[in-house]
């Protein structure tokens, strides 16, 4: 069966900018769910000592969960070779990070989809980054997952596979056996399109999955598509919800990755609106899970 992790999607300016939350914090916070892990973020400010690493470890694990993923953004789209090579070197740290704190999935994305790129220069940048990252991958047994992302909390620009197209023919580029993708099918809607058409391309590589569902505040995909570039961070019409209430079909979803034996990890995005909303999410997917992985 599919196991569960959560991310503070909730909590990400107060542990990654300003430090008014403490990572020991969101542990307690997290261990009554009775989830299985802590999707991890190499952004939280307290990550960046290294020494602090495996006492992370430790206390999730004296709270009976595992680290199994590490959420981060490189961003392999910049045109400049320098920049990249940088971007190349944060991601085997993150990678190194995930081996410390005993994860197996590390994220990887693109990069932001800044105007200037053609789709096959984005496709070809991307896919280079990518492969020079995953020798180290294998060496630590960590597996790549790509997301079809929508636009990290600290970019500009939006992701640059967000769109379908694009995605599968990045991803279909990539032939690795430690590299796959982490689908999330919120994300999809932002990008005008449907989950379950994208599923259907890449469920085959799909490894691990981000939950959580979407809703608009207002006006249509069609305008924020329209406001989401040029701003750092998420459009202010968009607006995480409670996973089983928005627009997301879990069961054409459950039905799909049952069917190609997916048996991974879950990790939830949620929270945003307290954590009673979060433990709703975690029944509903548990509820889910039995439902699909017992039949």
């Amino acid at each position: 069966m599919p196991k569960l992790a959560a991310f503070p999607k909730a909590f990400m300016q107060q542990l990654c900018k300003d430090g008014s939350m403490k990572i020991a914090d969101w542990v307690k916070l997290a261990a009554p769910l009775q989830i299985d892990g802590l999707e991890w973020y190499a952004g939280f400010l307290e990550m960046a000592d290294e020494k602090n690493w495996p006492k992370f470890r430790r206390m999730v694990e004296n709270e009976g969960m595992v680290i199994p993923m590490m959420c981060c953004s490189p961003d392999f789209t910049h045109r400049d070779k320098a920049f990249r090579e940088k971007e190349i070197q944060k991601q085997k740290r993150w990678i190194e990070m995930t081996d410390a704190l005993g994860g197996k999935y590390c994220r990887v994305l693109s990069g932001q989809y800044r105007p200037e790129l053609s789709i096959e220069e984005g496709i070809q940048l991307a896919k280079d980054c990518i492969e020079a990252c995953l020798p180290y991958a294998q060496s630590l047994g960590i597996t790549l997952i790509i997301e079809n992302h929508y636009k990290d909390d600290f970019w500009e620009y939006t992701e640059f596979a967000q769109k379908r197209a694009i995605f599968t023919k990045l991803v279909n580029s990539i032939h690795h056996p430690n590299f796959g993708v982490n689908f999330d099918p919120s994300n999809t809607f932002l990008a005008g399109e449907d989950p379950l058409d994208l599923l259907y391309d890449v469920s085959e590589r799909v490894v691990t999955m981000h939950a959580s569902d979407r809703f608009l505040k207002y006006g249509t995909i069609e305008d924020l598509r329209k406001v989401e570039g040029g701003a750092v961070g998420y459009a202010k019409m968009l607006s995480h919800g409670e996973i089983g209430k928005g627009m997301n079909d879990y069961d054409a979803i459950f039905t799909e990755l049952k069917r190609v034996g997916f048996d991974n990890w879950i990790s939830i995005e949620d929270g945003v609106d307290g954590m009673d909303q979060l433990e709703r999410s975690v029944a509903f997917l548990k509820k889910k899970i039995a439902q699909y992985w017992h039949m």
